[in-house]
């Protein structure tokens, strides 16, 4: 698959009103780094950003950013969004090389039916959405995925249990659960029960006292 082509504009100055500016200008404030460069601040077209990350490779997409008559392969990090609208404000571009292992986030997708867990009234609780995982820029898959259609109540899978393709390693204990199919939940003593049990109590209290009485009266007669 070919690198997407991103134009970068170098000569961004730094500061909280520059970056205001070129947001609402359409722009998106953001910085090169890595293999030895000194970071370069730049921006982007807000509208190419969403292109070149709107793929199946998402913001593991690998990038031809072209900064003037530069061009960097690179990969999008950091992306910073606003808290309410979650469109991205500021974004991390960093330079890597064809044959290095990267690090990244990949989701976890369940495919599949788990009818056995669904037909004892049990409850599937997926613990991990993403997994990180090492691997070539062009081996980063989009996705990682598993059929949960053999589960059943009490199974849970690890992330040693994922298939991986070729080239790709995880980058977590392979002991962490992912996925674990919970038993029904127990429902609680009804509220009945309990005061009859109370009631239970109370009654063997006071039979109990009953017979106390009586001995009383039979020593205060011995007397």
């Amino acid at each position: 698959m070919p690198d997407i082509v991103l134009l970068a504009e170098s000569g961004r100055v730094s500061g909280t009103r520059e970056s205001r500016r070129l947001r609402r200008a359409g722009r998106i404030p953001a910085v090169v780094y890595g293999h030895g460069i000194e970071p370069i601040p730049v921006s982007v077209d807000a509208r190419d950003l969403r292109v070149a990350l709107g793929g199946e490779a998402g913001s593991r997409a690998l990038l031809s950013l072209r900064v003037g008559r530069d061009s960097h392969l690179a990969m999008a990090r950091q992306l910073q969004r606003h808290p309410v609208r979650h469109t991205v404000t500021h974004i991390d571009f960093q330079v890597v090389a064809r044959d290095e292992v990267v690090t990244a986030e990949v989701p976890l997708l369940l495919t599949g039916e788990a009818l056995a867990v669904h037909r004892g009234d049990g409850m599937l609780d997926q613990e991990l959405q993403s997994v990180p995982i090492k691997a070539k820029p062009a081996d980063l898959p989009p996705h990682l995925e598993f059929d949960i259609s053999e589960m059943e109540i009490g199974d849970s899978i690890r992330a040693s249990e994922l298939a991986l393709p070729a080239g790709v390693e995880l980058d977590i204990d392979g002991d962490s659960v992912v996925v674990i199919a919970h038993p029904p939940r127990i429902a609680e003593a009804a509220p009945a029960e309990e005061g009859e049990a109370v009631a239970g109590e109370e009654g063997e209290a006071g039979a109990a006292g009953g017979t106390a009485g009586a001995g009383d009266d039979g020593s205060a007669d011995d007397r």
